[in-house]
């Protein structure tokens, strides 16, 4: 069996680390650079620094943060927000990102996944989905969450890995920062139509949630944000109960 992961998420919003609930009402989570620092130290994973209105503003990913942030950190870093095309993903790689990830810019032009995967790998391409739940369907959203889409998230997901993903970062909007629990079977559903790792996120509030979503949906990785930043939930600590639960971690 793979080891789990755990991964601290920084959404960045102006330069600052900010956390919303169901992608509203954000509010300031502190320095970027420094939690980055203080996650390394607490045993994280990777890292997932996501530039939450780079789409929205029509404008490229902060890169001198990025570079800033992979000077102080030794494990994988995985960037996103505003990347359109390969030049983007060069950029992002050389200001020290290990892989990177898309969302909106894929919705548009599905060929992108397969021009980054081509030119850099497909462990290099995170597809991120951003789902809601309408009318019993989940649906993909893009935009930071802002605009829904006609696209069926099942269906995109199997898309993303056969147009060369590496990895899907599977983000429920209906649990996102609520703490109540990730979406155990929408992630179980998409973990067994697709081959490679899916990250889990939205919703985490304490360990019994991450226990579940490795055991009952088998995801690869589980990503969180506010818990973390906030101290609700330590990573050690959390390490400690999930191997309790025999859940192999990195």
């Amino acid at each position: 069996m793979l080891k789990k992961r755990i991964i601290p998420c920084l959404d960045i919003k102006d330069g600052r680390t900010v956390k919303g609930i169901n992608f509203v009402n954000i509010r300031d989570a502190g320095d970027p650079v420094e939690l980055a620092k203080a996650y390394v130290n607490q045993g994280a994973d990777e890292l997932v620094f996501l530039d939450i209105t780079a789409t929205v503003e029509k404008r490229k990913t902060l890169v001198k943060l990025v570079e800033r942030i992979a000077k102080e950190i030794n494990i994988p870093f995985t960037v996103g927000g505003g990347i359109n095309n390969v030049s983007d993903v060069a950029a992002l790689l050389q200001a020290g990102a290990d892989k990177i990830s898309i969302n909106s810019s894929a919705v548009k032009r599905p060929e992108l996944i397969t021009e980054i995967a081509c030119e850099f790998g497909n462990q290099c391409v995170v597809l991120a989905i951003d789902t809601k739940l309408i009318d019993g369907q989940w649906r993909v959203y893009v935009h930071g969450g802002r605009t829904p889409t006609e696209l069926l998230t099942l269906e995109w997901a199997k898309e993303g890995e056969k147009r060369g993903a590496g990895e899907i970062l599977l983000t429920s909007m209906e649990n996102d920062g609520t703490k109540d629990g990730f979406a155990v079977e929408l992630t179980k559903e998409i973990g067994k139509i697709v081959n490679i790792p899916v990250i889990a996120s939205g919703g985490a509030g304490n360990g019994e949630h991450f226990q579940d979503i490795f055991k009952i949906a088998d995801a690869d990785a589980a990503l969180a944000a506010s818990i973390f930043h906030f101290g609700e939930v330590k990573i050690p600590e959390l390490k400690q109960f999930l191997r309790k639960q025999n859940i192999p971690l990195r």
